[in-house]
């Protein structure tokens, strides 16, 4: 029997270390079963609904591929698509809804929101996104790192995560070492550490799975013989930019660039990035920002890096799609062989 089968997918502490693992095994065998164009089709007649009050590029191609790839069908409801709390209640829609499909993929801002939908609605619920969690990135991401070191526990590779550690990546790849057991190391001003509750609860869940968790201002502690550094952009479409200017001044000394990428005494680390990456000037947003803040080379990243390391961060980008498709499969389907 599938222990995922009917589970809604909101944040990674709902799940154990062997279920996290589980899912990257499918990930895995996914992948390579459509390399290979020899994927089977587990979802066909099955019916989805994609609400994205926020925009996306990975997390809506991911989610729709992965559905037509396995046979079902997609609804997209973009911003403003549906009543969702402005006309109609949430409880309300997540009633309605689970009437016409077998699951709902939420992304959007207020993580209480997809808490809703999830306790009344009758089909499984995926966070594609809150301003809390990004536990379908995570997993890619768990996933990535997998391939790169085949052979090593999830306890032995060091990840250092530079930059805004307070954010819904930093909190996802907090539970992800917590349960999973990573060797994290978050990077950043004290005033960007995560959640203080949040902290000393995943750090005590990593002791029990052998992982470690680390916070730190310094970064020469941080990413010492990491295999792994991960970031992210600083700043979030919608936010106040009063908040961008503050958040800006307190990282501008937490750029992943040469001297850091020297500072861990590894010549073969690996950079992990999220995207969108604002590294050069080929966007009205990164235009602005660098040249408003005085970045000659990029923000969070500079291009140098960027493009050094472009093939892990862009295969780190393509495992959303197989990571989803596993996700997907273990809530709507009975019999898996993983």
């Amino acid at each position: 029997m599938n222990e995922l089968y009917q589970r809604d997918f909101l944040r990674l502490l709902d799940f154990t270390s062997a279920e996290l693992k589980n899912i990257i095994a499918l990930s895995i065998k996914l992948k390579k079963d459509k390399k290979n164009r020899k994927e089977i089709q587990l979802l066909k007649q099955k019916n989805i609904a994609l609400i994205f009050e926020k925009e996306s590029t990975r997390t809506r191609c991911s989610f729709e591929i992965a559905a037509f790839d396995q046979g079902a069908h997609v609804t997209y409801l973009g911003p403003g698509s549906t009543h969702l709390g402005t006309k109609e209640s949430i409880e309300d829609t997540a009633k309605v809804l689970s009437r016409l499909y077998d699951g709902i993929q939420y992304r959007g801002h207020n993580h209480e929101t997809i808490e809703i939908l999830a306790k009344h609605a009758s089909i499984p619920i995926w966070n594609g996104l809150t301003e809390k969690f990004h536990p379908t990135q995570i997993i890619a991401d768990l996933l990535t790192m997998k391939e790169i070191f085949p052979n090593k526990n999830f306890f032995d590779i060091k990840c250092a995560y530079v930059g805004d550690s307070h954010n819904n990546i930093g909190n996802s790849l907090l539970e992800a070492a917590a349960v999973i057991g990573l060797d994290l190391r978050l990077i950043s001003p004290k005033k960007c550490w995560p959640d203080k509750n949040l902290l000393l609860l995943c750090k005590n869940i990593a002791k029990k799975n052998k992982g470690n968790i680390m916070c730190t201002e310094n970064i020469n502690e941080g990413v010492k013989n990491v295999d792994f550094i991960y970031t992210d952009v600083w700043v979030s479409m919608g936010e106040n930019k009063k908040i961008w200017k503050e958040r800006i001044e307190l990282l501008k000394n937490y750029q992943l660039n040469d001297s850091m990428i020297n500072i861990t005494k590894n010549n073969n680390v690996k950079i992990l990035h999220c995207l969108p990456a604002l590294h050069d000037q080929k966007t009205t947003i990164g235009k602005s920002i660098l040249n408003e803040y005085g970045f000659k080379h990029g923000m969070e990243i500079t291009d140098t890096i960027f493009q050094k390391h472009q093939e892990t961060i862009f295969e780190q980008a393509e495992n959303r799609l197989h990571t989803i498709k596993a996700i997907i499969i273990s809530s709507l389907v009975k019999k898996i062989q993983f």
